[in-house]
């Protein structure tokens, strides 16, 4: 088993979760080790009706029954009304002010819970749930999570991760799945992009470190620490991508341009004001790279009337007065992009009065 691995060879999948996994993007086995936690919830959210008491906040897998809708004794308030039943027990389940949703769901169809237990009468009862349809009944459902972790972590943090899901999938599918591959080894086989030394320099965890820290942690500073290494990871992989785009297109020969400082003075004399130092030195630099064997990649940044399409005009000048390469004929062209059609309509006509004296 390696981490290229695809999941339904190494698990047997149903239709619903394969379905699912190809909806999120999952195809092997480090796919699933990257699909990240969106966040954590309390230990005890997971649990089966038997062990409820007021005042817990849990999370509850089971068969929805006698779903119907009604209203409430004394103020008449419009709800819907159900049994939720799971192999331990039922639990009376009320909507109040939602009484569509008895229509939404079928009776005897598979369903999670999420809400706050009550009592009345010294009966139990979740009032106003989250409720989602699934498949199926995840295996282990009721059953603790971090029971080991617990007992050898007394008073640590402990969390119960929350992926994002899709229908056929849960997230305690994708606890259970993932521990099963720490078990297995398979982090000791996926390089760490990120060299030693940059972790040392910014006190980042190895990847083997991060990934269990992100999928299971003991404590909230875990989960940080390894989600800081994940959002480095990303932005030192795209720096990385932009320096080898860099080096490959300063490989391939570009047209050079070049024109006199007599030439750009005398275009730039037709605009009525006179050019400030940094526009100067914008324009110097620009025409430097123009210079160039390999193509020109820069950002021009400046706030509103400061020159910038100035800039630009100048630099268009010095291109579509230049033949390409080797030719005493045509020259090279010029594509000036707007963000709104006002803009692009105002600039058209700046630029027809820029360059109305020249024949292009």
């Amino acid at each position: 088993m390696t981490p290229d691995s695809k999941i339904e060879e190494v698990f047997r999948l149903n239709p619903a979760q394969k379905n699912a996994l190809k909806k999120l993007g999952i195809k092997n086995i480090e796919d699933l080790l990257y699909h990240f936690p969106a966040r954590y919830g309390e230990l005890s959210q997971t649990k089966n009706i038997a062990s409820l008491k007021e005042g817990d906040k849990a999370e509850v897998f089971g068969e929805i029954r006698k779903l119907k809708t009604s209203k409430a004794y004394r103020k008449k308030i419009p709800m819907a009304e159900g049994e939720l039943q799971d192999h331990s027990g039922k639990i009376k389940i009320v909507w109040f002010n939602q009484p569509y949703i008895a229509k939404m769901y079928a009776n005897n169809s598979l369903v999670k819970i999420e809400g706050k237990v009550t009592s009345r009468k010294d009966k139990l009862y979740i009032s106003n749930p989250d409720i989602k349809s699934v498949n199926e009944i995840p295996d282990g459902a009721g059953d603790s999570l971090f029971e080991e972790s617990k007992e050898n972590n007394k008073g640590g943090d402990v969390s119960l991760p929350i992926y994002p899901e899709s229908r056929g999938i849960s997230s305690m599918w994708f606890y259970h799945t993932v521990q099963k591959f720490f078990s297995q080894k398979i982090l000791e086989q996926i390089e760490d992009p990120i060299p030693e030394n940059i972790l040392n320099k910014y006190k980042l965890p190895k990847l083997k470190t991060a990934l269990v820290w992100i999928h299971s942690p003991k404590k909230k500073d875990d989960a940080l620490s390894a989600r800081k290494r994940f959002a480095f990871q990303e932005i030192f992989l795209i720096q990385i991508q932009k320096q080898k785009d860099k080096r490959k297109y300063q490989e391939q020969p570009s047209f050079k341009i070049e024109k006199t400082e007599k030439e750009i003075e005398e275009f730039a004399k037709k605009f009525p004001f006179e050019p400030t130092k940094s526009q100067k030195k914008s324009i110097q630099t620009i025409l430097a790279d123009f210079k160039k064997d390999y193509a020109m990649s820069r950002l021009l940044e400046g706030d509103v009337g400061s020159g910038k399409t100035f800039v630009a005009a100048v630099t268009s000048y010095a291109v579509v007065t230049t033949s390409p390469n080797n030719k005493d004929f045509g020259a090279l062209q010029t594509a000036y992009m707007a963000p709104t059609e006002i803009l692009a309509n105002q600039l058209f006509e700046n630029f027809i009065e820029y360059f109305k004296d020249i024949r292009i």
